[in-house]
């Protein structure tokens, strides 16, 4: 059997996706993801932007009623991992980790990213416990508290001045003298009265207790250890794209990428292959927000259903 549609991934875009491509009217679609549904939000502690949940909830609280959902309408979750999408004439061959394979007639692919780690000691184990990637999402918590910014460039510098609005004070540390972002975003940051800028240091560890972080270890470029007493730390040094299922035997992308991985995507979620939809964080200029992975998967689960009506008929 050929599916009209294979999903690859099962965080919020690819749910989306599953829910209004069933519902929309196409009997074959399944979602392949190698673990539970949810995607990296599960690993969330508590959500508060997203649109009609009040209170708190968890991020798995948030995506617990989100399969159940699909299902109903008939999307079908598979429990593999895809380890390749090919492409040959007008259909897709999706690639399993157990060395089967299924074709589709069309894809949507959302396998998201992963924020890179800075690699000191703390980090791992404290990761959601004080320890964050996301000011966007986290800084609420540190209102009127001082938190330390780890990162030299556009992101880190935008997102020290998004925490220095919320926070009493932002520590940003950067491992250079200099930052790597726009002029005027680190004029900004210079002028910002309760952002204290860090340079030539880098973490060294993070450290805390049963309720989380409680303070960070920066070391210089002689060796001199500072101790900062923070209840927060964003590290901002870059996100790595899961672009892997893309990759053909010849190394090249399925479709075209950008120079940091992403997927290029016009404003239908459509990449330069035809059939193929690209969807959530490992989309060019991703909000990398739950809300807008979700409304990728919408917009992608549309186009499929007119391809895949227009291709046979």
């Amino acid at each position: 059997m050929i599916l009209d549609c294979a999903i690859i991934g099962g965080g919020p875009a690819g749910l989306t996706a599953g829910l209004y491509t069933t519902r929309g009217g196409l009997e074959n679609v399944t979602m392949f993801e190698k673990g539970m549904p949810g995607g990296q939000i599960t690993n969330s502690s508590e959500i508060e932007n997203y649109p009609g949940v009040t209170g708190e909830i968890t991020g798995m609280d948030l995506m617990m009623p989100w399969p159940e959902q699909c299902q109903k309408f008939g999307l079908k979750h598979e429990m593999v991992n895809i380890i390749k999408v090919s492409k040959s004439g007008d259909l897709f061959t999706i690639h399993k980790e157990d060395g089967t394979t299924q074709d589709a007639h069309s894809v949507i692919i959302g396998t998201g990213s992963r924020p890179r780690r800075v690699g000191f000691t703390g980090e791992d184990e404290l990761f959601g416990k004080g320890v964050s990637t996301c000011a966007t999402c986290d800084g609420f918590f540190y209102k009127g508290k001082e938190v330390v910014v780890i990162g030299g460039g556009d992101t880190a510098l935008e997102e020290a001045l998004y925490l220095a609005k919320i926070c009493s004070k932002v520590y940003l540390v950067h491992r250079r003298d200099t930052f790597r972002s726009a002029p005027n975003t680190v004029e900004r940051v210079n002028n910002t009265e309760n952002i204290e800028v860090i340079l030539n240091s880098s973490p060294d560890e993070v450290y805390g207790d049963a309720m989380g972080v409680t303070g960070i270890k920066v070391k210089n470029k002689d060796g001199e250890i500072r101790d900062i007493s923070v209840p927060g730390v964003f590290t901002f040094v870059g996100n790595d794209v899961n672009n892997q299922t893309l990759i053909q035997e010849d190394g090249s992308f399925l479709c075209d990428m950008s120079q940091q991985g992403e997927v290029i995507v016009d404003i239908s979620m459509k990449t330069s292959i035809a059939g193929l939809y690209a969807t959530g964080d490992m989309r060019i200029a991703a909000p990398k927000q739950v809300v807008s992975a979700a409304g990728d998967g919408a917009v992608a689960a549309l186009q499929v259903i007119s391809y895949v009506d227009e291709l046979l008929n």
